[in-house]
């Protein structure tokens, strides 16, 4: 290797060789900083997002519409039931081939946590498809 020298002896001939030692310590730190951050990208959360706009679907007669107010009353297909009555009808619409699907109608104010206990309820009584029903935004195309 050669070093450059501070006298002007030996002539003035540039240095031929390149200097490796800092693209080695660049290329090290670069290894470094990749094996460190290369686990963490592979562990990323995958979540299906729903999409803004959607088509309306087709709701077939025998599927249950399930209307939940801010204040907590439960309506089953229009008529007020009480939580007692609908664990009862959700056990009997789980016996039903095939198992009908639970359209949610959730007031926008109601806390989450009923919404997420009438969900366990189902899912616990045998009626698994849930769907969450919301109004159409006015920008669809």
């Amino acid at each position: 290797m050669a070093f450059g020298k501070l006298s002007d002896e030996g002539g003035g001939q540039p240095q031929s060789e390149i200097n490796m030692i800092p693209l080695i310590d660049v290329m090290l730190v670069l290894l470094i900083v990749f094996m460190i951050t290369a686990p963490l990208l592979s562990n990323a959360v995958k979540v299906d997002l729903p999409q803004a706009s959607s088509s309306p679907e087709e709701i077939k007669n025998d599927d249950i519409k399930l209307a939940m107010k801010a204040g907590g009353e439960l309506f089953w297909n229009r008529e007020a039931i009480s939580r007692e009555e609908l664990e009862i009808r959700l056990i009997n619409a789980a016996k039903l081939q095939p198992v009908p699907e639970l359209h949610l109608h959730a007031d926008r104010n109601l806390d989450y946590g009923k919404i997420a206990d009438i969900m366990a309820l189902s899912s616990r009584s045998g009626v698994s498809k849930i769907a969450f029903v919301s109004e159409p935004t006015g920008d669809q195309p």
